[in-house]
């Protein structure tokens, strides 16, 4: 199987963006937790424009992240795995279930409760920490557990959007929305007449965000909703979209992203942090990432294939399906996004973003150590 440019310089860059990210977490808690700890996270707080520093880079950086992922999704869907049903049948029933099963699990423990709100949070999956450790594994890994992985997450991200948009939006002024997407039906009328220039879609994309912002709904989505009007075509090297998801790549994976895992990290972990891990909210997290990640996964693309609806690549058999499903439960990203849309008690929030990284860090490990054994077992 021969991969495309599009799909190399994508897997290149999640997988050294994914190490940096593992790089700056360490450093952000390492220095919230030593002499420094008071300026530093006192610096991440600070007024800035009315808003906090943290504040505009969740809301305001990470829609281009949010961009970044809409031109993933419609390049997938033009031209990628998801381009074909059958193809891409079986990394949609994936991620149906490694959103499903964590959700349900986190709910079984959290139904009723001040936390319920919180179970959107072990459905997401952390793409470029999830590449990053695949590709630690060197050049043993099948192509078709690459792209299974990535079409998965891929999907995993339209999914957390979606979550996103329905369930953590509290109140909606219909008039900033409507004015919102009216200009994104500008700009798709400028599509359907085919203007190429970059430069009026991105000055609308902004006006569009501001509205966004004050309609209620979580403005990241202005990324995803603008990436569907900038000029696709052919899906060429000429196109504005492919020009502009090259463009993006590197300043998301090496400025954006880390800038995100720095400002949300930097969490002052007390002598008592293990304490907060005793609540149905937590082991919700913990349980759903670690364990409700890899059995939905595996579950779902089993009953997909058992029923007919997709079928196993040759070179992916179903020890690839675990091991990307254990991959899967490294939320981090996304998790701790939509940590912050869910509650506003701090130190819940504190609680549920280290439950957050022990989940991840689990993840990471299980999936690592036990691909390394079955790639190595496959290889003898």
């Amino acid at each position: 199987m021969i991969l495309t440019k599009t799909f190399n310089d994508f897997f290149d860059n999640e997988k050294s963006g994914g190490l940096l990210l593992l790089f700056v977490t360490i450093l952000s808690i390492f220095l919230a937790n030593s002499s420094f700890q008071t300026n530093y996270i006192a610096f991440w707080e600070s007024d800035l424009g009315g808003h906090s520093i943290t504040h505009w880079i969740n809301d305001g950086l990470m829609t281009i992240f949010f961009l970044l992922i809409g031109l993933e999704l419609e390049r997938e869907i033009y031209h990628g795995e998801l381009s074909n049903i059958k193809n891409a049948s079986l990394p949609i029933l994936a991620a149906f279930g490694g959103m499903l099963v964590p959700a349900g699990i986190f709910l079984a423990l959290n139904f009723g409760t001040a936390t319920q709100n919180g179970a959107g949070i072990p459905m997401a999956t952390d793409i470029a920490f999830a590449i990053g450790i695949l590709s630690l594994l060197g050049n043993k890994v099948p192509t078709s557990l690459k792209i299974f992985l990535t079409a998965l997450a891929v999907i995993d991200d339209l999914g957390a959007i979606i979550v996103i948009a329905v369930f953590y939006t509290a109140s909606i002024s219909f008039i900033n929305l409507g004015i919102a997407l009216g200009i994104w039906l500008i700009l798709f009328i400028l599509n359907r007449m085919k203007i190429q220039n970059l430069i009026p879609y991105l000055i609308g994309g902004v006006i569009m965000w501001y509205f966004m912002l004050n309609s209620g709904v979580h403005a990241t989505i202005t990324g995803v909703i603008l990436a569907f009007v900038i000029p696709f075509g052919a899906g060429g090297e000429e196109s504005t979209s492919y020009k502009l998801q090259h463009l993006l790549h590197k300043p998301v994976a090496f400025l954006i992203l880390p800038l995100f895992a720095i400002a949300n990290t930097c969490i002052a972990i007390g002598s008592d942090w293990h304490e907060g891990l005793n609540h149905p909210n937590t082991f919700g997290i913990i349980l759903g990432l670690v364990i409700g990640k890899p059995l939905g996964i595996l579950l779902f693309s089993f009953i997909g294939v058992s029923a007919g609806l997709c079928s196993l690549p040759k070179s992916l058999k179903w020890p690839h399906v675990m091991g990307a499903g254990m991959l899967g439960g490294i939320g981090f990203t996304m998790s701790i996004f939509i940590t912050i849309l869910a509650f506003k008690d701090p130190e819940t929030i504190v609680f549920s973003k280290i439950a957050i990284l022990i989940a991840s860090v689990l993840s990471g490990i299980f999936g690592f150590v036990y691909l390394k054994y079955i790639l190595k077992k496959t290889k003898k």
